[in-house]
């Protein structure tokens, strides 16, 4: 969520936690639709993912983030009676391996590791550099067939924090029609 921090300071903890569960509550059902999994809620963030062949198909992990922008807007009356604020969001995209197993011995959990989940986090964290909503890695983008109504552009090569090599990042967005 973008200006999380703000957000909840003029709400109080009460009243934002309950406009988070209204956040993640309306961004639930564009996951359902295109075939992702939410495999976490980490403070303001919805983590989703897909096995590649379902984020792939029909664009599902690019049409998905579109869903969610879309089903805020039609929930602005809502927001801004309730909350005074339209919440938005931003996301970055990246695809591979994750390793995903039980851990934890007083407080069991299941959860996903690998380098997939630090290089999505360290490209979401751009957004706010490139002025974007979506960003994705050179290895998503090269496999992406966008349709016309999409655009994608290079931000540039980035040296993300714990890799050695720059990789390129695009901005996806789409037409307004």
């Amino acid at each position: 969520m973008k200006s999380s921090t703000t957000i909840a300071e003029n709400l109080g903890h009460v009243r934002y936690f309950e406009m988070l569960k209204e956040y993640f509550f309306d961004l639930s059902v564009a996951v359902i639709d295109y075939a992702g999994t939410i495999y976490q809620y980490a403070g303001d963030e919805m983590i989703v993912s897909w096995k590649r062949k379902d984020g792939l198909k029909n664009n599902n992990c690019i049409e998905c983030f579109f869903a969610m922008k879309s089903a805020l807007e039609q929930q602005a009356e809502k927001y801004n009676r309730k909350f005074g604020i339209l919440p938005a969001f931003k996301a970055g995209l990246h695809f591979g391996m994750v390793t995903a197993g039980e851990i934890g011995s007083l407080k069991k959990e299941i959860i996903f590791t690998g380098d997939v989940l630090n290089t999505s986090a360290r490209i979401q964290g751009l957004c706010n550099h490139f002025d974007a909503d979506l960003l994705v890695s050179e290895d998503l983008a090269k496999i992406l067939h966008l349709p016309a109504i999409y655009e994608m552009r290079s931000v540039g090569e980035n040296l993300l924090k714990g890799r050695s090599k720059p990789m390129e990042i695009f901005s996806i967005s789409a037409s307004q029609i």
